[in-house]
């Protein structure tokens, strides 16, 4: 999978197509169309420009506030389009993993409804979705940077992603170092674990394991035994019945030995009748069933044999294996494979330093691949950094931030801080005035230094692409002439072969757009309106005169108009 942001390539082939706008405030129902390169919007104060940035931050996952309804109606919504000519990777996983379905080539169509009695709805080309998910792509889509902004690129958590892309830096190959280093560490810790709790018990498994093998036990004993003690049992019960019967079988004049001696009697004399023949047949049988019980009995006396000593000793066994299988929680026919246990763990210790040793180089080599690999990367962004800086700085003075100073923070953090991502923590820095020490941009600069810093900050960084639609509103505010010359310059560069839109007051930036949106105020009795017009040439000459005579339009400002028109 790719990075969580985009390239240039992506950057480019993608885009906000249309936001249409039901019921938000003063707007009732507006549909606008957007198309690539640089938009601008502009209005008097008041108009509702901020209004259309709320309605977009709707469909971005923020919070929804009942207010945003437009008084006397039940719900409103906004629904955004993006089109991408491939949509990437970071959104066909957030996609994927919320079971929403796309077809190949489809847009991504964001809706969303907020009811008056509060709650909303959000949904992803008609399919609900949560707010959460929303939020999630809004990253990719939108890229909002705003007078107050606290996010993009014033946040530092991801100003060291940012350096890494501009520096085309081997990232991944770290990553893979780190994964190696952190298995084999947890080997190692597994196998030391192990080993420890081994040596620790070994006094005990000596032990235990004497006890087994001075009483040996075998598979199978346990029944062998329980049916030798039963017989031996029941014999001592039988004795009387055995002997009687004993007495019946034995001497001459037992009955099996009468059997045989008719038999032989009636074996000379059998041939003289046939009914003769068919009785010593059954005599016959006869003798040798008879001596098979005979047989049976031998065999039941001496199996039923009541030994005392016997009966004893085998009494006596089956106690010490049944005590020896509770001592170690297992049934008695498992007891050699508790031995068997026991001998492996005792081998494992003998083995255990030199498979240890192993492990030990295993995870050192592992250790020095991620430390060369960090330091490789350690270095990529140091000399990045330093041209980052250069690229920004040259941006600052046509800015009107000549006395300003950038600076890319890279500070190699302690072992116990190292990651995937290296060992590096990264942060860009600003000093606004000579002398002043470098902070976070966010801490040091105002509202319209702030702007401008990012504003020259992603014109450095623009090849490495962002999100689909980048938006500035009002980073032009407090400044004019030159420097709003200067901005406008840098928003259309920036714009080139994608989608920015800027809400400004100044006609220097407004004359740059390529498309002009003017957001106007409207009363009808009561009932206060916005709207927003895509302005035609005629509109924009008259607009631009506008902003730069105020109230009244005067021949002066549209000729002025002009100029800034055929200027850019």
């Amino acid at each position: 999978m790719r990075s969580d942001k985009w390239s240039r390539i992506d950057f480019l082939l993608a885009m906000l197509t249309t936001l249409a706008i039901r019921n938000i405030v003063l707007i009732e129902a507006l549909d606008l169309a957007f198309g690539r390169g640089l938009g601008v919007l502009t209005g008097e104060t008041g108009a509702g420009k901020s209004i259309l940035l709320d309605a977009l931050g709707l469909v971005l996952g923020a919070r929804a506030d009942s207010a945003l309804v437009r008084a006397g109606e039940d719900q409103a919504s906004v629904t955004a389009t993006f089109e991408f000519a491939a949509m990437p990777d970071v959104i066909l996983q957030a996609l994927d993993d919320a079971e929403v379905e796309l077809e190949p080539g489809e847009p991504l169509i964001i809706r969303r409804r907020l009811k008056a009695d509060g709650g909303s709805r959000a949904f992803i080309n008609d399919q609900p979705v949560g707010v959460a998910l929303l939020r999630t792509l809004s990253a990719a889509l939108v890229e909002l940077h705003g007078q107050h902004d606290d996010r993009g690129l014033v946040n530092p958590r991801g100003h060291r992603a940012l350096l890494d892309r501009y520096a085309g830096a081997d990232v991944a190959r770290v990553s893979a170092a780190w994964a190696d280093w952190r298995s084999a560490k947890n080997a190692l810790a597994t196998a030391r674990e192990g080993i420890e709790q081994a040596r620790a018990d070994q006094d005990l498994l000596l032990a235990h394991l004497e006890e087994l093998t001075n009483i040996a036990p075998e598979e199978g004993e346990e029944e062998l035994l329980a049916t030798s003690r039963s017989d031996m049992q029941k014999g001592e019960k039988l004795a009387g019945d055995l002997e009687d019967l004993r007495l019946i079988w034995d001497g001459s004049d037992a009955p099996l030995a009468r059997l045989r001696s008719a038999a032989r009697r009636l074996d000379r004399i059998a041939p003289e009748h046939a009914l003769l023949a068919e009785a010593l047949a059954s005599l016959d049988r006869a003798v040798i069933e008879a001596g098979e019980a005979e047989e049976k009995l031998e065999a039941a006396a001496e199996a039923l044999t009541h030994d005392p000593l016997e009966l004893d000793r085998i009494e006596t066994r089956l106690f010490e294996l049944r005590a020896l299988a509770r001592k170690h929680n297992c049934q008695v026919d498992e007891l050699p494979e508790v031995m068997r246990d026991m001998r492996d763990r005792l081998d494992a210790i003998e083995q255990g330093d030199a498979d240890l040793a192993g492990l030990e180089n295993t995870e050192s080599l592992a250790g020095a691949a991620y430390s060369k690999a960090a330091e490789a990367l350690h270095k990529a962004r140091v000399t990045a950094g330093a041209k980052l800086d250069s690229a920004v700085a040259g941006e600052l003075a046509p800015l009107k931030l000549d006395a300003a100073r950038f600076r890319t923070s890279i500070t190699q953090l302690p072992q116990d801080r190292w990651g995937a991502s290296g060992m590096d923590a990264v942060e860009f820095l600003i000093a606004t005035n000579p002398g002043a020490d470098f902070a976070p941009l966010n801490k040091v600069a105002s509202g319209g230094e702030l702007s401008r810093f990012i504003l020259a900050l992603k014109v450095a960084l623009a090849e490495q692409g962002g999100a689909a639609t980048v938006i500035f509103d009002e980073i032009d505010r407090g400044v004019g002439g030159a420097v709003a010359s200067a901005i406008g310059e840098r928003l259309a560069r920036l714009a080139d072969g994608g989608q920015l839109l800027a809400v400004t007051h100044s006609p220097q930036v407004a004359a740059r757009g390529g498309t002009h949106y003017m957001i106007a105020k409207s009363s009808t009795g009561t009932v206060t309106k916005t709207s927003v017009a895509r302005l035609d040439a005629e509109g924009r000459q008259e607009e631009i005169a506008r902003m730069l005579s105020g109230a009244e339009v005067t021949p002066e400002a549209r000729a002025q108009a002009d100029r800034l028109l055929e200027g850019v």
